[in-house]
């Protein structure tokens, strides 16, 4: 009787991993995020319209006084109604644009250049160069940043140029943060050594390989900042430090017929609904790009 001698039989490959299903939270965030994205876009692309070709779109003059009977309510000859002086509120509200984008641009701009060079100077540098320039950008901190704005305005005088370069100069130790904190992390890494190996010199490290590698923080940085320097302006402006009258812009509307919030209500309303949207549309800008850039975000949610 022979034995018969059973044979293993061969290894069975595991089936295939089936696909992954998005989770039901990634689900929702991704049409909601491109609605944001796309209702942030559409406002600001409207704000830039207005700012641009304003002069055409206005009805009357901005600063046409008379264009029709003081105060009077919206109707189909002046849509957004008149102010105290006759003015056509819907041409102010319409050239108001065009100093709102201006100073918010150019504040952050300012900060971003001056603060990205500090931040990364100290990071890069070290020792001596990041005791100093650390110790200046605590000492902007510890000023009150209106404060300090409303200090610079009183030595160079008001206007949309010297209450931008104020509100960037409040703005510089953001970016300068932003910059050292990610300029440490990056100055570590082989690349940068191999720079040092091959000769280059500290300046075109900077510049060559620390910069583009710490951009998307400052990309955030400089949307999000665009919504604060924006509302840093209006509060100057409601001040009486923004452009010269009869210009108009919207702290500067807002505060001239804060006196008729009662009575006639549209003439406060409609600037401030105006530089609301302003101000929502670059803080959902920064939102956006803090959830496409930013991996620890997009970790987060699922992405």
């Amino acid at each position: 009787m022979t034995n018969t001698v059973a044979r293993p039989s061969p290894p069975t490959s595991p089936p295939p991993p089936a696909p992954l299903s998005p989770g039901p939270k990634r689900a929702r965030r991704r049409p909601v995020r491109g609605l944001v994205a796309n209702t942030a876009v559409l406002l600001i692309v409207g704000y830039v319209l207005l700012a641009v070709f304003g002069s055409f779109l206005a009805p009357y003059g901005p600063n046409e006084v008379g264009a029709g009977p003081r105060l009077s309510a919206p109707s189909a000859e002046h849509w957004l109604g008149t102010d105290a002086l006759g003015r056509d509120q819907l041409s102010r509200v319409i050239a108001a644009a065009r100093p709102a984008l201006l100073s918010a641009t150019y504040a952050v701009l300012f900060a971003l250049v001056i603060g990205t060079s500090i931040g990364i100077a100290a990071g890069f540098l070290g020792r001596l160069w990041d005791g100093i320039l650390s110790r200046l950008v605590d000492l902007l901190f510890a000023v009150p940043e209106y404060l300090l704005a409303i200090l610079v305005i009183a030595v160079m005088g008001s206007g949309l140029l010297n209450a931008s370069l104020a509100i960037g100069i409040v703005s510089i130790p953001r970016f300068a943060r932003i910059a050292r904190g990610s300029t440490l992390e990056i100055a570590r890494r082989s690349f940068v050594d191999a720079a040092r190996l091959c000769g280059r010199g500290r300046s075109w490290i900077m510049f060559r390989h620390i910069l583009p590698n710490i951009a998307s923080p400052l990309v955030i940085m400089t949307a999000i900042n665009l919504s604060t320097a924006e509302g840093a302006y209006a509060a100057l402006s409601f001040l009486g430090f923004g452009v010269r009258p009869p210009d108009a812009d919207y702290g500067s509307m807002i505060s001239s017929s804060q006196q008729y919030l009662l009575t006639d209500p549209w003439v406060v309303a409609f600037p401030a609904i105006a530089f609301v949207l302003l101000v929502l549309a670059f803080n959902l800008l920064g939102d956006v790009l803090r959830d496409r850039l930013d991996p620890h975000t997009r970790t987060a949610a699922g992405a």
